[in-house]
């Protein structure tokens, strides 16, 4: 088997220009694969999501996101070829998610990717999420290292200096819960379904700013806090259940929201300065919020520096974001073995 990868490497060393990379993400409740050439052309990108399931729970049940996996992988591996009118033997090497993420979900997607590898005579390649997402910025974009990356998600807060396409180094991370892990606990607490995050958005759009939570500096530094600012919420709310005053959402909505923001965009200055980098990137679902992407391009008339967010599909988890990570592997020939295992968290290995 060895031999053949060596030979698949040497012909595609001749003919970069179609290098097609399979990639598979399951590290939460999104089943996703997808083609991509060259790291940025999509030519498919299918996901299912099992937050239909999860939002009775009003959350992620690790257990009910690996049935969901076990269900609709095969069929999504096998739509996202059929979209991308690609068949298995085209495809360069297959990328797939080992790390971070739910361990259950992790396993059935790089279990899958083992065994296509395996049968199919393809070389497979582990790709960290985090990787993942800083990835999706190539998605069809012309953006190149080095640049500043915020990646934010729920599980996820971190500034990036993206050296080169697989040289990063961390500036700062959280010391304790992600920015979309708080959004997705307030949006409970104010009685929003699942998925909560983009629901507080809308609902911050109508509010008013008025209500004064503290903004965690996480001593000053660059990394990220958000426990204090969920308890600073949840306390507001229970001293006002406990005096029987109104308890007006939307304020409430766009005062955290403004707090959970405002933090992200000074940690962001405060990095460019260190780093006089002039390119920033915000990769994760997170992303996607209204008022961060307000306050970002704020922040470029500002200080004078290009933004780049990928397009909100590329945002959420995929599997082309995987596969882009997996394509600047492949060119590094970093491939994988069949031993390869998943693991739950090493968010610093990316």
């Amino acid at each position: 088997m060895l031999e053949n990868i060596e030979i698949n490497i040497k012909e595609d060393k001749e003919d970069k220009e179609n290098i097609k990379i399979l990639g598979i993400e399951t590290s939460c409740d999104e089943t996703a694969a997808s083609v991509v050439i060259n790291g940025r052309i999509v030519k498919s990108n299918v996901i299912s999501s099992s937050s239909e399931y999860q939002s009775i729970f009003g959350g992620v049940v690790p257990e009910v996101a690996s049935r969901k996996h076990i269900e609709n992988i095969g069929k999504v591996v096998d739509k996202s070829l059929k979209d991308a009118k690609i068949t298995l033997k085209e495809i360069n090497a297959i990328a797939v998610t080992n790390s971070p993420g739910l361990i259950g979900s992790l396993l059935v997607g790089l279990n899958f990717a083992k065994a296509l590898s395996y049968a199919s005579n393809i070389p497979f390649i582990a790709v960290n999420h985090l990787h993942g997402h800083i990835s999706s910025c190539y998605l069809e974009s012309n953006i190149k290292p080095p640049f500043m990356c915020l990646i934010v998600s729920g599980g996820h807060t971190l500034l990036v200096h993206v050296k080169d396409y697989l040289k990063n180094e961390i500036l700062g991370t959280t010391t304790d819960d992600a920015v979309g892990e708080a959004y997705d606990k307030i949006a409970r607490i104010l009685d929003l379904p699942y998925p909560g995050g983009p629901k507080l958005d809308n609902l911050a759009s109508i509010g008013k700013k008025n209500i004064d939570f503290p903004m965690s500096f996480a001593n000053d530094g660059l990394n990220f806090s958000y426990s204090g600012l969920k308890s600073s919420v949840i306390n507001y709310i229970n001293t006002q259940k406990m005096k029987n005053s109104e308890i007006i959402k939307e304020d409430i909505a766009a005062s955290f929201q403004k707090a959970a923001i405002d933090i992200l965009i000074i940690k962001i200055k405060r990095a460019l300065e260190n780093t006089k980098l002039n390119t920033v990137a915000i990769c994760g679902g997170v992303a996607c919020n209204s008022y961060l992407r307000y306050s970002v391009s704020k922040l470029a008339k500002e200080e004078n520096v290009n933004i780049h967010i990928p397009k909100t599909i590329y945002c959420t988890d995929n599997g082309a974001m995987i596969a882009s990570a997996g394509f600047y592997k492949f060119l590094n020939k970093e491939f994988s073995d069949l031993a390869t295992n998943a693991y739950s968290t090493n968010p610093h290995i990316i």
